[in-house]
Parts: C-alpha cells; structure tokens; sequence
C-alpha cells in the first residue's frame, strides 16, 4: 500500500515533465516552420524530398533521364520525343538503334563532318553534381541581369579568373563582350571595326586558306556598305601597310581545318584572332594570348556547343562599345538561362583544375588517343596522310605534351585521288571537304571531337581502307602509283 502511495504522489511530478517537454517540442516545430518557411517553402517531413519543394520533381526527372543507359549508345533528354508511356526515350548515336540504341545498324556510314564537341559527355557524366543548374521558370524573367545590363558580373569575374589560372590569355587590359557563340561576335566585330562614315570604303575581310569557312559565308550573306568578303590574304599578302589598312583579317589560331598554330599576314590590317582551340585539351600553351581582339566559346571550352556563349576580349574601349551595341541591337545579349549554366560550368572547372576531375587533363587523354589510334593506321598507308603535329611543351601541365587535335587534315597522296571527299565518301567516312576552306580539293577534314562510337566507325572505316590498298611491286614504280582493288 505504501509503495502505492508513493507511486501515486511521483505522477503529478511525471505528468508535469511530459507536459513540459511536449510544450518545448512544440515550440521548436513552431520556430522551425517559421524560419524555414521563407526559405525552403516547406519543411522536410521524412521521405526522399531534402526540404525540396518545387525543384524536386524537375530533379527527379533529370536523375530518371541521366540514369536511362540506352545500351551506352545514347542519351534521353528531357525535351526528347515523348513515347507511348508520356516519357521521352533514348536518342542514339549514329549507327545504333532499336528502342534502346542496342542494334548496330549495316551499312553505316562514319559521319566525321561535324565539329560537335561530344567527347566530353563522359566527363560530365562524371562530374553531374558539381556541374549542374536547377533554373526555376522565375530565373532572370527580365531583360538585364544584377548591373542593369545584358551581362553578368560574376561570370565575367570567373571567364577572367579562368584565363588567368590557366594562362592562355592575357585578360587585364581586356573588355569583355558576350555573344551567341562565338560565330555572331565574328560578325559583331567585322561591324565594330568597319568605318562608319559612309564616305569610307567597305572594308575588305579576309583569311588566309585553310580557314573556317563559315568566315566567308556569314561575311557574304552580311555583306553592305561597311564591309564585305575580301577573299584570302594570298592576293594582298605583298602589298604595303598603307595598302591593307581598309582589310579586317580573320586568323584561327590553332586553325581550323587543320589545327596548325597561325599569324596574321596582312601588315597594316585589323585582326580578329579566333581562339576557340586554344585550351590545353587541343593544344601545347607556350604564352597567354595578348592578341588585340580574341575570341572564345564554351562549345570548345567545355563542350557546351547548344548553350550557344561565347565571349571576345578587346583591347580597345570603342570597338568593345561598337560590338556590344551589335549583340545588344540584334539578340538582346547572350541567353541570360546560358551565362547561369556557364556560371556553374565555369565554377566546376576551376574547382578541378590540376586535379583529379581536371577537364583539360581528361581532354587531354581522350583527344591524345584518338589522335594516337588513328596516326598508327594511317602511318602504315601510302595514299592518305595527316598533318605533322610535333610534342610540344605547355605551361599548363608543366611538360611536353603529346598532340591532341580536334580535326584530321587528311590528304589524298594518289594523283588521280583529286577529291579526297570522295575518296573518303566512296570508303564510308562522311568529311567536310577542304575547297570550302579555299584548299585543294586533295585535303578533307575529318573531325575527332565526338562520341566515342563516332570515333569507333571513323577508325574502323579507315582501317579498311587502309587494309585495302595494294601496292605495285613493279620495279621503278612510284610511291604515288598504287592499286587499290580489293584483295
């Protein structure tokens, strides 16, 4: 009974406590759902959600589409084709198909023609979460961006700290003016350092042959009173300074088609030097850049060729001022959705370099064998050949670096081999023919930028080409004179 008792008299003390303690637990919950709220919109109550409320359910369509492996063949992407079950399905590299990219298809040909940089899917694969952007449909709804113009601060601070730590380009005396890639800027600057006065002649735009064909075909297809195509700088390449001072000279350097460093030939003339390659996944570093006006692009960067950014640095305040009225007049300014995924891609990049996630080292070693595989094949044939690429020393990686381009410049040898395209289409392997560039039609460009089944078909096709030649042992025969039937 006594036991009882006091069993009875310790349950007012008991029932206090649990009041007390459910009160404070209460308070707490109150608190937390105060504070939280502004910020996460709800609070986490258990499951997978992480306090996510609108961003869960694009984040979970994201992961469900990167998880969907169609064979390793190719991607689903979110704005894909919508099947019967309302999701969109896999797109598949070329050559495969089948609802999950698991059947090689006959008779395929390589298609090596386009410059389509997909050869770093696998490294951002790899690095998803640092280089990912949630971008909400409120984000950046107006017209400018935190200055009150068309660019963003902060992503100009980081394209400056990039160039600084990687030292390709010398950035401190530079304005920088953004653009839809780097192809609108060409156009923008030939505008910026046109004359303005009508009384002035057009002035003459020009490149030296090899180059990057569409420099002729949007100078054409903009052609006016301010300037327009000049042709290539061979006709002009004697005169004086005085003569060239009316020729805006376009110089890719490392070139493109065939990736060799280039200068400008024109004394006397503007220059816009194009540097979209100049990254040390291409090429060898020896100096940054301090060239008056370069330009660069996240499609050769990164390899975000569909977010459509490039950037141009510019020496002189009033051609910055003329090609950015250019951006500004024909689009508004670059995409404000882009420069946040640039933002993000740019801050993942700086964050790895130098070490293991490196993407200049990564490049560097997928483009290095590739351009390895496919000098071993065509080292051992006498009708095709590629460029002379030597090793060369970087200042990034601290060392003799191993040639990594993005394009094969391969050239017929054979003299009734004339169109090399041919020669190459009649093999399999698709190509952009060199008379674009205004070369001999005996050159044709074979691009090593894309997936890894891309690179598969290209290197199978020219090993059968190469595979196929017979050589003549007739005495005194020229190495020129083959027969290519198949044995």
């Amino acid at each position: 009974m006594e036991a009882v008792a006091a069993a009875g008299q310790r349950r007012p003390a008991s029932t206090w406590l649990l009041a007390f303690y459910s009160s404070l637990l209460l308070n707490v919950l109150l608190l937390a759902h105060h504070f939280l709220r502004p910020f996460g919109g709800v609070v986490a109550t258990g499951g997978d959600s992480c306090g996510l409320s609108w961003a869960l359910q694009p984040a979970k369509e994201a992961e469900a589409g990167a998880a969907t492996e169609c064979s390793g063949h190719g991607q689903v992407f979110l704005d894909g084709i919508t099947g019967e079950n309302g999701r969109p399905g896999c797109e598949c590299n070329r050559c495969f198909g089948g609802p999950d990219c698991s059947v090689r298809m006959a008779n395929c040909s390589a298609n090596a023609a386009s410059g389509n940089p997909l050869f770093l899917e696998p490294y951002w694969k790899r690095n998803a979460a640092t280089g990912s952007v949630m971008v909400s449909a409120w984000h950046r709804l107006g017209y400018i961006t935190t200055d009150g113009e068309y660019q963003s601060v902060e992503l100009q601070r980081l394209i400056r700290q990039l160039h600084r730590t990687v030292g390709n380009a010398a950035v401190d005396d530079k304005h920088l003016v953004f653009g839809t890639g780097s192809i609108q800027l060409v156009n923008a600057l030939v505008h910026a350092l046109s004359s303005p006065d009508a009384a002035s002649p057009p002035a003459r735009v020009v490149a030296t042959a090899p180059y990057y064909a569409s420099y002729r075909t949007q100078t054409r297809m903009f052609d006016g009173r301010e300037y327009g195509w000049g042709g290539t700088t061979t006709a002009w390449a004697n005169a004086s300074s005085n003569a060239t001072h009316g020729f805006i000279e376009l110089v890719a350097s490392p070139n493109n088609p065939d990736t060799l460093m280039q200068e400008r030939v024109l004394r006397g003339s503007a220059a816009i030097v194009d540097r979209a390659y100049y990254w040390p996944h291409f090429t060898h570093i020896p100096a940054p850049a301090d060239d008056d006006i370069m330009l660069f692009t996240a499609s050769k960067l990164s390899g975000n060729a569909g977010s459509r950014f490039g950037w141009a640095l510019i020496r002189d305040e009033n051609v910055a001022e003329r090609a950015n009225d250019y951006v500004q007049e024909s689009t508004m300014g670059a995409s404000r959705d882009s420069q946040l995924r640039m933002l993000v891609v740019i801050k993942a990049i700086l964050a790895n370099l130098h070490g293991k996630e490196d993407i200049f080292a990564f490049g560097h070693d997928v483009m290095s064998t590739r351009w390895r595989r496919l000098n071993a094949v065509v080292s051992r044939s006498r009708r095709i050949s590629l460029q002379k690429i030597p090793p060369q020393y970087c200042t990034y990686f601290k060392r003799t670096r191993a040639p990594s381009p993005a394009y094969a410049w391969i050239k017929c040898e054979r003299e009734e081999d004339q169109d090399c395209h041919e020669v190459l289409l009649k093999a399999k392997v698709i190509t952009r023919s060199g008379v674009g560039s205004e070369a001999s039609s005996r050159y044709t460009r074979a691009s090593l930028l894309k997936t890894d089944d891309d690179f598969d078909m290209l290197l199978e096709m020219i090993t059968d080409l190469v595979n196929d030649e017979k050589y003549s042992t007739t005495a005194g025969s020229s190495p020129m004179s083959v027969n290519t039937q198949r044995k």
